[in-house]
C-alpha cells in the first residue's frame, strides 16, 4: 500500500520559493534522500516531480510523476481553514507544469479542499466506472487543451453531461482555448484584435524560407514580420518574431519540430516605446485584473520584464489595477464576447491594447498561473487586487454549489 505520511503540496509553495529566488536544488536533494527510506510515499514522489519540473528537468520530472501516479492517482490539498466550506475535484492529466490548471496558486489560504485526480491514460471515466473518484461537491475540468487530450475531453463531454454535481469548465468547451480555434472563434468582434493563428508544417515554412513560396500566399495573406512557435508550446518556449526568409531558415534549423503555429505580428508598443501585457481572469463572465507587465521587448513575461527592478513600472501597474473599471468599460463589448464565445466558467487571457485602441488577444487559457506571491514589501498593492480574484472565484463556487 502507498505510504501517505508526506502531505501533498501542489505547485504553489515551490512557485513561491522560485519567485523569491530560493534555490530549489537543496529541496529536491532532500526529497530525493527521503525517497530512499519511503519508496512507497506517493505524495513525496509527486512533490519531487513538481520540484524537478520547476527546475526545468522535464524528462526526470515526468518520470518521477509517473512513479507517483503508479502508486495512487488522487491527492488532496486540504484547505488552510478547516472545516472546508466545500470540496472541489480537479480532473487532471499527467504532464508538465502547463498540462493542468494550477488552481492551488490562486486559492492559497482558502477554505476550499482541492482534490487532484489524474485520469489514467486510455481509461474512460463513466458513471458506472470502477475508478475510485473521491467525494466532491463540484468537479472542474482542469486539463489543458491539446491534441493529446482530445479523446479524453470528448469522452468526458458525454460522461459529465449526466454528472450528479456541478461541472465547471465543461469539457466540450475546453477546445475554445486552442490557439488556432480561438483565433477563429474571436474574429469579427468589434473592438477586438486577434490575428488568425495558422497551423503549418515544416515543409510549408521551409518553402517560404527558400523563396519557393511567398509568405502572403502560403500564410493566407500574412506577411513579414510573423510570429512562429511550436505546437503545444507555452511560456514563450520556441516563440520568435521572424522578419525575413533567412531568419525563418535559421529558426527551422534550430528546431526539430514538424509543425508550428504562425500568426501575424502586431506592433502594440505605446507612444513611449514600451510594450504592456495584461493578464485578466474571466470568472462567470466577469473580468478581474491579475497583473500588467511593462517591457521594452515585445515578448513579455512578468518575471523578466523588469517589474521587480523598476519602481516606475510597478507604479504604472498599480495605476492600471486602480483604474481597471475604466479598462473594462472601454473594452466591454470585446470582453463580453470572449466570455460568451468560449462558454467557460473560468478562463484567463493575456492581452494588450493596440495603437488604435483595440483589445489585442495573445492567448486565452484556463491553465494560466494566477497568484498573489509577489512580496508585499515590493508590491504592497498586489494582495488587495488579487484578493478580489480569489473572492470572486470562491463566491462562484459557493453559488454553483448553493453553499
Amino acid at each position: 500500500m502507498p505510504n501517505a505520511d508526506t502531505p501533498f503540496l501542489g505547485l504553489a509553495p515551490f512557485l513561491r520559493m522560485s519567485l523569491a529566488g530560493t534555490d530549489l536544488k537543496p529541496v529536491a536533494n532532500a526529497m530525493l534522500d527521503s525517497t530512499q527510506a519511503h519508496p512507497h510515499d506517493a505524495a513525496l514522489w509527486l512533490n519531487l516531480a513538481t520540484v524537478m519540473l520547476c527546475l526545468g528537468q522535464r524528462a526526470l520530472g515526468l518520470d518521477l510523476q509517473a512513479q507517483a501516479l503508479a502508486l495512487r492517482r488522487d491527492y488532496v490539498l486540504a484547505a488552510s481553514h478547516q472545516p472546508a466550506r466545500l470540496r472541489l475535484l480537479l480532473l487532471m492529466v499527467p504532464g508538465d507544469l502547463s498540462a493542468n490548471m494550477p488552481l492551488d496558486c490562486l486559492l492559497e489560504g482558502s477554505d476550499i479542499d482541492l482534490v487532484f485526480y489524474y485520469l489514467p491514460p486510455g481509461q474512460s471515466l463513466t458513471l458506472t466506472s470502477t475508478l475510485p473518484l473521491p467525494e466532491h461537491d463540484a468537479l472542474m475540468v482542469a486539463m489543458s487543451e491539446g491534441d493529446d487530450n482530445l479523446a479524453i475531453l470528448q469522452n468526458l463531454a458525454q460522461t459529465l453531461a449526466q454528472w450528479p454535481c456541478p461541472v465547471i469548465n465543461a469539457p466540450q468547451h475546453i477546445h475554445s482555448t486552442g490557439r488556432a480555434f480561438a483565433s477563429v472563434l474571436l474574429q469579427g468582434i468589434p473592438g477586438l484584435a486577434m490575428p488568425p493563428t495558422l497551423r503549418r508544417l515544416r515543409s510549408e515554412l521551409t518553402a517560404i524560407s527558400t523563396g519557393a513560396a511567398a509568405p502572403a500566399a502560403a500564410l493566407d495573406g500574412c506577411d513579414w514580420p510573423i510570429i512562429v512557435r511550436p505546437l503545444g508550446a507555452h511560456g514563450g518556449h520556441g516563440l520568435a518574431k521572424i522578419s525575413t526568409p533567412d531568419e525563418l531558415a535559421q529558426y527551422l534549423n534550430a528546431s526539430s519540430d514538424d509543425a508550428f503555429y504562425v500568426s501575424r505580428f502586431i506592433d502594440y508598443r505605446g507612444a513611449d516605446g514600451y510594450f504592456r501585457k495584461i493578464r485578466i481572469a474571466l470568472i462567470d463572465g466577469r473580468p478581474y485584473a491579475c497583473h500588467m507587465a511593462v517591457s521594452s521587448h515585445w515578448m513579455i513575461h512578468y518575471v523578466n520584464a523588469g517589474m521587480y527592478e523598476d519602481a516606475w513600472k510597478r507604479q504604472e501597474e498599480l495605476e492600471f489595477l486602480t483604474d481597471f473599471d475604466d479598462f473594462v468599460q472601454r473594452h466591454h463589448v470585446a470582453l463580453t464576447a470572449i466570455a460568451r464565445q468560449t462558454q467557460l466558467d473560468y478562463v484567463c487571457m493575456d492581452c494588450a491594447q493596440t495603437q488604435s485602441g483595440e483589445l489585442l488577444i495573445f492567448e486565452i487559457d484556463h491553465a494560466m498561473v494566477v497568484h498573489a506571491m509577489d512580496t508585499e514589501a515590493q508590491f504592497p498593492y498586489k494582495q488587495m487586487y488579487m484578493q478580489k480574484v480569489r473572492d470572486a472565484f470562491r463566491a462562484f463556487l459557493l453559488r454553483v454549489c448553493k453553499k
